[in-house]
């Protein structure tokens, strides 16, 4: 899948395939759900009530007419509704399996389309179209099955409708005369054979097929019931206007877990980075260093212990009062579509020559100035008319227009080139020396000159120290991963 494959081995891959399973599940309920609710849903609204009309109007003129058929109505009423229990049962669970499987396969085919170059460059279509394949059998199954279940239901109705037809027709005929009234006996007659399904029968299958529907209603329904985001500003604990001044972050026994049924990610994560130094973090892929960062913006919430910036425990504030006062360079860098100024400075809050500044620093200004438009040159979505190594350095700009006492870095250079990289850092030791920078790092060679290390392994703290100190132990762990990124170096 090409935007959940790591760039190597030692890379965690941009955005996990759990993740992209769940966005596009979000997506199929945003899209066909809805689409089944707004249109399908009150088409068959609409079925259903013409169809227990023309039931209620039939049951009148029978009524009317020869009130004997009605000996065999109840019990023929009865079996459809045991059929239709009987059908509904499997049947709503066969359409929710198709719902999720179908999901893969959109994420496989979307993802093949937009990777196709890469795929072909790598002479990887057979393996793409074998697991295609497998997505697509894997959708089929349920979907198969479904339908069958359908025609299942729709057969038995209708051999019901047929022995139903013939017995009221066998009763009208054989009944001795004088027990039903000529004229209705010729009416009821006439108006039996001129319905081409059994009333309760059709009545059954619209009633089922209204039910299959509504299960549409009660996906968009679960997603009703998702817990919101804690409060943007909680007015009672809003921090000082200059908070943090210091930039000192104190992790307290720290449990996070992605949800409330899996397990935990950091397991009493303990350490404290000073602050106005440079901390990194290293460890292997999966252990945990992008979660430590996502909990500390608080995307996901910990399930136990705190952090601490500058004494203000990050749980009691407004998510708005937390991030506002962060910056992060990622890295996958991010750019809308809008223009050059819009990206820098999306909420109008710097002129024009503070703009110009920060780009003069990250490199970008000369690039910006051989536009015509200058500041309001057009980008296009996601940046696309910008190369990998411009967009980082874009948001290289964001953060120095913001000028936080926090600022992290999140691999921000494992895509980048080797320049790139050495002008990020240099930029950074430069303009945010007296900053509180913590970095995730990818190359190890970008946290070789930290104050100090962080080493994670499985959600555990293994080492932390400087990174001096721990070069000189043995049997660091640190030592091991620096050893092992020069050996690779070598290799290649």
């Amino acid at each position: 899948m090409a935007q959940s494959t790591p760039v190597s081995k030692d890379a965690e891959s941009p955005v996990k395939s759990s993740t992209l399973i769940l966005v596009y599940v979000a997506l199929s309920v945003a899209s066909t759900d809805q689409t089944d609710v707004d249109l399908g849903i009150t088409t068959m609204m609409g079925g259903t009530a013409s169809t227990t009309i023309s039931l209620l109007g039939i049951i009148g003129v029978m009524s009317r007419g020869a009130w004997q058929v009605f000996i065999i109505f109840f019990p023929v009423l009865g079996a459809c509704i045991w059929y239709q229990q009987y059908y509904i049962a499997a049947a709503r669970e066969l359409v929710r399996l198709a719902e999720v499987c179908r999901a893969p396969l959109v994420q496989h085919l979307t993802e093949s389309i937009s990777g196709m170059t890469t795929i072909r460059s790598f002479d990887q279509e057979p393996r793409f179209m074998e697991t295609n394949l497998k997505l697509a059998d894997n959708w089929s199954r349920p979907d198969f099955y479904a339908v069958g279940a359908m025609e299942w239901l729709g057969f038995h109705l209708d051999m019901l409708s047929s022995i139903t037809f013939a017995v009221c027709l066998i009763f009208l005929i054989s009944v001795p005369e004088g027990v039903i009234d000529p004229s209705k006996h010729c009416r009821v007659s006439s108006h039996i054979w001129t319905q081409p399904e059994h009333p309760t029968g059709n009545s059954s299958m619209v009633f089922r097929m209204l039910e299959s529907k509504i299960i549409c209603v009660e996906r968009i329904l679960q997603y009703t019931c998702i817990p919101s985001e804690p409060p943007l500003v909680i007015e009672a604990h809003r921090p000082d206007h200059n908070w943090p001044s210091h930039g000192k972050v104190a992790i307290r026994n720290l449990k996070v877990r992605y949800a409330s049924h899996m397990p935990l990610i950091l397991r009493g994560l303990t350490c404290t980075f000073p602050g106005g130094k440079k901390s990194g973090i290293v460890g292997r892929t999966g252990s945990g260093k992008s979660t430590l960062v996502q909990t500390l913006f608080r995307i996901v919430e910990p399930a136990a212990g705190q952090i601490f910036i500058d004494g203000v425990d990050i749980s009691k504030i407004g998510l708005h009062d937390l991030r506002s006062r962060l910056s992060i360079i990622p890295q996958d860098p991010t750019m809308f579509e809008g223009t050059v100024r819009s990206n820098l400075d999306p909420l109008e809050e710097y002129s024009d020559e503070q703009i110009w500044e920060a780009l003069d620093k990250c490199q970008l200004g000369e690039e910006v100035r051989k536009e015509e438009m200058k500041l309001d040159s057009l980008v296009t979505a996601n940046g696309e008319n910008w190369s990998m190594g411009q967009r980082q350095l874009v948001c290289l700009g964001r953060v120095l227009l913001k000028r936080s006492k926090i600022l992290v870095l999140d691999e921000a250079t494992s895509s980048v080139d080797t320049a790139t990289d050495s002008l990020i850092q240099k930029t950074l030791r430069e303009h945010f020396s007296e900053s509180t920078v913590i970095t995730i790092a990818h190359r190890i060679t970008s946290v070789l000159d930290s104050d100090m290390v962080l080493v994670l392994d499985n959600g555990l703290v293994v080492e932390y120290d400087m990174p001096k100190t721990l070069l000189k132990k043995k049997s660091s762990s640190f030592g091991k991963l620096v050893a092992e990124h020069f050996e690779a170096s070598r290799t290649n």
